[in-house]
């Protein structure tokens, strides 16, 4: 699970400073703030990591993956290419990792890594890894380090890149006979495999990339914009990792869930995924019955049937209201994914009743404290939304004690000197916020004026009149 996110350079941002990532996060702002980036960072990170090209340090966008974000003017702040790009990631491990030195045997073990780097535009303005550090912690402090530094103009001398390896608390041995220098990082994160060939005790660099990889195998996103349901679904056993960014993917994911059973804090009857999602969507208001069908025995057709009410008749999900499409996706991935996900929703309020935006956030509150066959899912959710029902949910929960303050990170993210600015929304025991910007979701107060001073008004015309 992420626990902290620092941005610098990378689009609006100049430097957003440390931002505390809870299992549950979700960005408010206006329109055009930055609050978008902070999430498409991982996806660029992560499509990075899943790229073929092993050279490339970021892979910015083809049309084809996660995101696209044009080229590195695009991505800098500013559009200022001599600027570098740098991000800071830490995240807690499922397992703690142990490293020990072959030489000395001394043992260095911790429960949460941080990563950071810092890319520059090489000649041709395409992004290039100038440095990168890993550091393994534990209890809140760093227990090893180890980073990949570029020498000192290498590239403009010989244009050949060199790299040194260095810790500050790790005796590094060097082989004899072997180049003093490094040849370029693997993408933005990778060690260069010739560091295991180079020093007598680095093969634990491995493990460390391997955790980051990890980390961003798990990141997962759901956009604002839906696949308009189909008559018909076609599902011949395969697997999906998830939905898929337009929730495409969703009844393949309930009918691959198979006997996965599901609960959640006050509900210990686990139930498999279908289940889940129908009880989910009656709860909303939105439904009476919900099943997925086929069409057949042996059949891989199936067709989605929903009953909107108790003496409706049953008819298939493409013939009701956008709503229920639009919501399904973000019910089946909240509990369909792997545990320790990293559940990416832009805007999952779109096209929804203000009720059912309300109910969201109980959904994502039961999300991130599911167990599946009794084990935490430990899952984590990333929430860029404009819903004031959604925020006033959360308020109540935290008021009602449902939701930790701990649990949960809110924050607000606008525009301050041509930079994107971030800050924590203060909410109390109680679920006031302290430092809400004034008529971000408009002034009700002022609307409620308006409107009885223009009816005072039309009053007085009509009586004069």
């Amino acid at each position: 699970m992420l626990t902290k996110l620092r941005l610098r350079n990378f689009k609006a941002w100049q430097d957003s400073g440390d931002i505390r990532l809870a299992p549950l996060t979700v960005l408010f702002g206006t329109n055009s703030a930055g609050k978008t980036s902070v999430p498409q960072l991982l996806l660029l990170l992560k499509q990075t990591a899943e790229s073929p090209d092993r050279q490339r340090a970021l892979q910015l966008g083809d049309g084809r993956g996660l995101v696209e974000v044009g080229t590195y003017e695009d991505t800098v702040h500013g559009h200022d290419v001599s600027r570098p790009v740098e991000f800071t990631l830490r995240w807690s491990l499922e397992r703690p990792l142990e490293i020990r030195d072959p030489l000395s045997g001394a043992a260095y073990a911790g429960d949460e890594l941080e990563f950071g780097a810092r890319l520059v535009a090489d000649e041709r303005h395409q992004p290039w890894t100038e440095s990168f550090r890993y550091e393994l912690r534990r209890g809140g402090a760093g227990v090893l380090d180890l980073a990949v530094t570029e020498r000192s103009g290498a590239r403009q001398r010989r244009r050949k890149a060199e790299f040194d390896l260095s810790s500050s608390r790790y005796a590094l041995a060097r082989r004899e006979g072997h180049a003093s220098a490094l040849p370029a990082p693997v993408r933005f994160y990778g060690f260069p495999d010739e560091v295991a060939a180079y020093y007598q005790n680095a093969a634990f660099t491995a493990d460390l990339a391997l955790e980051l990889e990890r980390l961003l195998e798990g990141v997962f996103y759901v956009g604002p914009f839906r696949e308009v349901p189909r008559r018909h679904h076609l599902w011949s056993g395969e697997i999906p990792e998830h939905v898929g960014a337009r929730g495409e993917r969703a009844i393949e994911a309930i009918l691959a869930a198979g006997d996965r059973a599901f609960h959640w804090e006050g509900r210990q009857r686990p139930m498999p995924l279908a289940q889940a999602v129908a009880e989910r969507l009656r709860s909303m208001g939105l439904i009476h019955e919900f099943q997925v069908k086929a069409l057949g025995e042996h059949r891989k057709e199936y067709e989605v049937l929903v009953r909107t009410g108790a003496r409706r008749p049953e008819v298939k999900l493409s013939d009701v209201g956008f709503g229920v499409s639009h919501v399904l996706p973000v019910i089946v991935e909240c509990f369909y994914v792997p545990r320790r996900s990293i559940v990416i929703f832009e805007q999952p309020e779109m096209h929804l009743h203000p009720r059912v935006q309300a109910e969201l956030a109980d959904l994502f509150i039961d999300a991130i404290r599911a167990r599946e066959d009794g084990e935490a899912r430990d899952c984590q959710l990333i929430v860029e939304s404009h819903s004031e029902h959604f925020l006033r949910r959360l308020q109540r929960r935290i008021a009602e004690e449902a939701l930790s303050k701990d649990d949960a990170a809110l924050y607000f993210v606008h525009t301050e000197d041509a930079s994107a600015r971030i800050e924590e929304l203060d909410v109390d025991d109680y679920g006031n916020i302290r430092n809400w910007p004034d008529g971000f979701f408009g002034d009700e107060m002022d609307d409620l004026v308006a409107r009885t001073e223009a009816q005072a008004r039309r009053m007085r015309k009509g009586r004069s009149s």
